[in-house]
């Protein structure tokens, strides 16, 4: 996915979980990192609208992302796939210790609730995370955006994801926990 596209419905977005790495080059990254703890390592993507999080622990490994209809993607390892309608919440525990869980809603907003979002994500990405800015889609002075937030502790990685969508007035947050229990 190049950019975000101004004419996707919100409603359209997948999510997907695999117990498999997926390769970069099917996705266009823009913002990346990668984090190495004693217990696990990942990598985080920012993909246009979009993310992709990928966690080995040992041989375990676990990825969530978000991607349009008809994104290439694997078939093998896919635990789950859903569109974003409303509320979720999904865990899965994986054997050898590995457990997982995610929450997203889809919030409509006004246009200065959007703006003051994007303001208060951007301020707040000046000290952590990663913030990605679509200009070139913007909808007069509303600009697509994503934003996310990781914080990587011993046993856990949390992330915290926004992806903003001007057109639609709506931003998908995404909250997500990978849980190493010894």
């Amino acid at each position: 996915m190049d950019s975000p596209r101004s004419n996707l419905a919100v409603s359209e977005l997948v999510f997907s979980l695999f117990q498999r790495p997926l390769h970069p080059e099917l996705f266009t990254i823009y913002a990346r990192r990668h984090l190495k703890t004693d217990l696990y390592e990942t990598m985080i993507w920012a993909t246009g609208g979009s993310h992709v999080v990928t966690v080995f622990v040992g041989d375990v490994c676990l990825s969530e992302l978000i991607s349009p209809p008809g994104q290439m993607l694997p078939k093998r390892g896919l635990i789950e796939r859903f569109q974003f309608r409303g509320q979720r919440t999904h865990k899965c525990t994986l054997s050898r210790g590995l457990s997982y869980m995610t929450d997203f809603q889809v919030e409509k907003m006004s246009p200065n609730l959007y703006r003051q979002s994007h303001y208060d994500l951007e301020r707040f990405a000046r000290n952590r995370g990663m913030f990605v800015t679509f200009p070139e889609l913007s909808i007069g002075s509303l600009e697509p955006f994503s934003y996310v937030d990781f914080e990587a502790r011993r046993n856990e990685l949390h992330i915290h994801a926004f992806h903003a969508y001007p057109d639609q007035l709506t931003i998908i947050k995404t909250q997500s926990l990978f849980d190493l229990h010894q």
